[in-house]
């Protein structure tokens, strides 16, 4: 499953601080659809993610109905984006086999 969105990223300030953009409704809604054919447990989604010309495998985090894509600092710094800024996020569900 491929999806693309907008998001915009923020900060949650924790032990130590970590930044997100949250999945809008639709596509978490897509998302949550195939859920139990990729999670590998907890709930969290194995994905593939671009911004810009960053490419990285991550996890999805799910909140609150939605899910959260995690940006660490090496990918905020490639691509020059903080907390606030709106970001075009293309994301692949990684399907278990």
């Amino acid at each position: 499953m491929r999806l693309s969105f907008h998001g915009r990223i923020w900060e949650w300030r924790g032990p130590a601080p970590f930044y997100f953009v949250t999945v809008p409704d639709e596509e978490s809604s897509e998302i949550h659809a195939v859920a139990a054919l990729a999670t590998y447990g907890w709930g969290v989604i194995p994905v593939r993610v671009v911004i810009g010309w960053t490419t990285f495998d991550t996890s999805l985090f799910p909140k609150d109905g939605a899910y959260l894509v995690p940006l660490k600092a090496a990918v905020r710094a490639s691509e020059n984006v903080s907390t606030g800024d709106l970001v075009t996020i293309d994301l692949t569900v990684r399907m278990s086999a």
